[in-house]
């Protein structure tokens, strides 16, 4: 979540949480997308939440984008159960193309120069939040960037917006061992079509969680993790294409792992609030 929305809060104080995500999208694809991250976070005080992130995207061998930002939060208590939290990140975006082995029908191509840059990273964003549910906007980054800018008299190829996140969730507790914890994510970027996905998990036993997602117009996604030991959790993601890209790839999968660090000795476990997500 930290990825997208510098506020985000775990309120755990004592705890530092690690993590890491696989993504390699449409299987089979001849240079199709990867992506791998990075994140840490901990609580320092009662009020103030810091974290680590680490984004690498590859498009093949020819396009490797690494994100590297540094993510500050302020939590405001609003109610004897809910808070706020407001949160700014701040850190470099390094971008690298290599096209050496790409064939092209006219060999001088400024679109496909061989390049490399880095661009400043600044987002913010709000996370209102209790131990049932969460509602969250962000930009996470307020810069835009543009690659290969008047170069060669060719203007705009590659153009990075302002990404805007709309991000809701809440625990039902069905039973005593049993929760279902539906939830929402929402993408704007200019001149394109909002993206909205939406997920129901059950939580079963604080232990095993299972659950559906749909990405409107897009995928399918079946989703599990599991917690392993009170401090080690592991999960798996499975993207099917609902369009008729679907025909010519073998979807997507993504792997999760999260480890939680107990800094002072409080065996508190893993997460104590069921708004795991």
């Amino acid at each position: 979540m930290s990825v997208v929305n510098p506020a985000y809060a775990t309120d755990d104080p004592g705890m530092l949480n690690l993590g890491g995500i696989y993504r390699a999208q449409w299987v089979n694809v001849d240079g199709a997308p990867r992506t791998a991250n990075f994140f840490a976070h901990t609580p320092i005080s009662e009020r103030i939440e810091l974290g680590l992130t680490v984004v690498n995207d590859e498009v093949g061998d020819w396009i490797k984008e690494n994100n590297i930002t540094a993510d500050f939060a302020y939590v405001l208590p609003l109610s004897q159960n809910s808070k706020l939290s407001l949160g700014a990140k701040a850190g470099v975006t390094t971008f690298d193309s290599n096209t050496n082995g790409i064939n092209l029908n006219h060999p001088i191509d400024a679109a496909f120069e061989n390049y490399s840059e880095a661009f400043p990273v600044f987002g913010v964003g709000a996370f209102w939040f209790s131990d049932n549910y969460y509602l969250g906007v962000s930009a996470p980054n307020l810069f835009t960037a543009t690659h290969l800018e008047n170069s060669q008299g060719i203007q705009g190829i590659g153009e990075e917006e302002i990404h805007y996140y709309i991000t809701g969730g809440y625990v039902f507790d069905l039973s005593q061992n049993v929760k279902l914890k539906p939830a929402f994510m929402a993408r704007g970027v200019q001149d394109s079509p909002l993206s909205v996905d939406v997920t129901a998990n059950v939580l079963l036993y604080n232990r095993l969680e299972a659950g559906l997602g749909y990405r409107f117009d897009e995928s399918v996604t079946g989703l599990v993790n599991f917690k392993i030991t009170p401090q080690l959790r592991v999960g798996y993601a499975y993207d099917y294409t609902t369009t008729n890209f679907g025909d010519y790839n073998d979807g997507t999968h993504e792997i999760m792992v999260l480890f939680d660090i107990d800094l002072f000795g409080l065996n508190k476990g893993y997460d104590k609030s069921p708004r795991f997500f």
